[in-house]
């Protein structure tokens, strides 16, 4: 599949949404959202939106920072799987619960695991991380981004 418009040609048109959207991902130590949980965070995100690009620009981020290939296999199953701490269970929750926000109700249950595992300020945080994902996203599936692969 041809891509529609280009990375680079986004960049060029439009700095300011490139701008814009990284800096909303930018976590602050503060937060203590540690770099492993946001990659499961974004990868998960792209695997709902089915943002191939995004999907292998995120695998190969976690990789790189040690993420275990053997995780990121079964990451669509991590409902069902002990692999995955109950942070990363709270975070993917949240995470699938604001990406499918218009097929599934954010549940009581689901807000409060979140909020008792990250607090206020870490929640907000992770949220302005699932909605810079979920933003790129789309960007990168209506453009048709491709990913390089190898």
């Amino acid at each position: 599949m041809q891509h529609r418009i280009s990375q680079s040609s986004l960049y060029k048109q439009c700095p300011r949404l490139v701008t814009h959207l990284t800096a909303l991902g930018d976590v602050p130590e503060s937060a203590k959202l540690p770099p492993q949980l946001l990659h499961l965070v974004r990868l998960r995100a792209s695997q709902l939106n089915h943002c191939g690009f995004c999907q292998k620009m995120h695998a190969d981020e976690a990789r790189a920072d040690g993420e275990l290939q053997s995780r990121l296999d079964v990451l669509p199953a991590w409902k069902e799987l002990s692999c995955f701490t109950a942070e990363e269970r709270a975070a993917l929750a949240w995470t699938e619960a604001l990406t499918l926000i218009n097929h599934v109700e954010i549940t009581d249950a689901v807000f409060q695991s979140a909020l008792d595992n990250f607090g206020e300020s870490g929640l907000i945080e992770l949220t302005a991380v699932i909605v810079q994902i979920n933003s790129w996203n789309r960007i990168a599936v209506s453009f048709r981004f491709q990913p390089d692969i190898k």
